[in-house]
């Protein structure tokens, strides 16, 4: 390409959801209202869990940091994309489109650790009840959860440093509703390789090790469960991680079927809704469930609100 043809870029047009047509309205007040929702609950969780003696446990201070997490990985990306949906497509400069990159990815890998060590904590609960309140004293929690927000953004730092150098001359249109790293990515004409290259050996400590992890100590809590003599005590230690169990599997599950299940032949449109619930369902769901099937969540809450 002769140099008097380049064209700098200096931003995106995210296009969104553009066959909406006469469900834009509509579509964009059912995200909103969800939005809402899940900011609300992830609050009052974070309220309930630092203001309430009952919940002072190493499982809810983890639930807490998650709350957290889902917050901030929401904030990033809803706003900008009802902003999207109501002009049916927006503009994003190249710097906004690789801080929220970046930080999608960070978080992302946060949630992941913290998923991981909310893990462990089961594992030591049930299979190691007697030394569990010697090991996960406040000081290991303290620095579990620093460590996990530490990792989820230096790790990511590679990929940032990588996006930082890109160089866009072509096409300045990114058919989804957030600067993903796929897409994203995909319009740049230099160190598309070596990217993609990072991304490939960075699945692996921010996804692919935490799983293993996770799997593995629900296996250890699995038989240590089945070699309880009693069915209420199977059942009561069963209850102590099912929550956990059932967001760890909501979670991955919908991330492997976007990120590591190959794409070939999946059309933009079903990829932007798998995306969809991954970014906005899921994080509704993960409060739900630790409410729905946690007794000391419920009757905290219960007594909150006959006060």
């Amino acid at each position: 390409m002769s140099e008097g043809n380049q064209t700098s870029v200096t931003g995106f047009l995210l296009l969104g959801f553009p066959r909406l047509n006469g469900f834009k309205a509509a579509f964009f007040l059912l995200i909103l209202v969800i939005y809402t929702i899940t900011i609300t609950i992830n609050i009052m969780i974070i309220t309930l869990v630092s203001t309430s003696l009952k919940l002072h446990t190493p499982m809810y201070f983890f639930l807490k940091h998650l709350s957290l997490t889902e917050i901030a990985f929401l904030t990033i990306i809803v706003p900008n994309m009802l902003r999207v949906i109501w002009l049916e497509g927006a503009t994003i400069s190249i710097m906004c489109c690789i801080a929220q990159t970046y930080l999608y990815l960070a978080l992302g890998s946060t949630e992941c650790y913290l998923l991981t060590v909310m893990s462990y904590d089961r594992y030591l609960a049930i299979c190691n009840p007697l030394r569990y309140t010697t090991i996960m004293d406040d000081k290991c929690q303290h620095c579990m959860a620093t460590l996990s927000w530490v990792f989820g953004f230096l790790i990511t730092l590679i990929t940032l440093i990588f996006l930082c150098q890109l160089q866009f001359c072509g096409p300045k249109v990114i058919d989804h509703f957030f600067c993903d790293l796929v897409p994203f990515v995909e319009l740049s004409r230099s160190l598309k390789d070596s990217l993609q290259i990072d991304i490939l050996v960075l699945s692996f400590p921010i996804a692919v090790i935490p799983f293993i992890l996770i799997l593995s100590s629900y296996i250890c809590v699995s038989m240590t469960i089945l070699g309880i003599s009693t069915t209420t005590g199977r059942n009561k230690a069963f209850s102590t991680c099912s929550s956990h169990l059932s967001v760890v599997s909501l979670y991955y599950g919908t991330m492997l079927a976007i990120y590591l299940v190959p794409a070939k032949g999946r059309s933009l449109s079903k990829n932007k809704v798998m995306v969809l619930m991954y970014i906005v369902v899921t994080p509704l769901f993960n409060p739900i469930i630790y409410y729905l099937r946690n007794q000391e969540m419920r009757s905290t809450i219960g007594n909150l609100m006959r006060m």
